[in-house]
């Protein structure tokens, strides 16, 4: 899981863009989710099935901005 999580952080900028537009965003929350539990955190976990349910119509907005500014997405790992 820790091969998958890095392997996903190191994407060229440009597919991580198109993984956080409308729609495609669920890759994201997914990835939170993953990436939670490989650091067995629980509450993140929780937080990142949450965001998957009620989070969808935002969380692409702040997932662009994040990538925009540093690169990475936004949790609270």
């Amino acid at each position: 899981m820790k091969q998958l999580i890095k392997s996903v952080e190191n994407l060229p900028l440009i597919i991580k863009l198109i993984l956080a537009i409308p729609g495609l965003d669920i890759f994201w929350n997914v990835f939170r989710v993953v990436r939670s539990l490989a650091k067995e955190n629980i509450l993140g976990a929780v937080l990142a099935v949450a965001l998957i349910i009620i989070g969808i119509p935002f969380m692409w907005l702040i997932d662009l901005i994040c990538l925009f500014a540093s690169g990475k997405i936004w949790w609270i790992d």
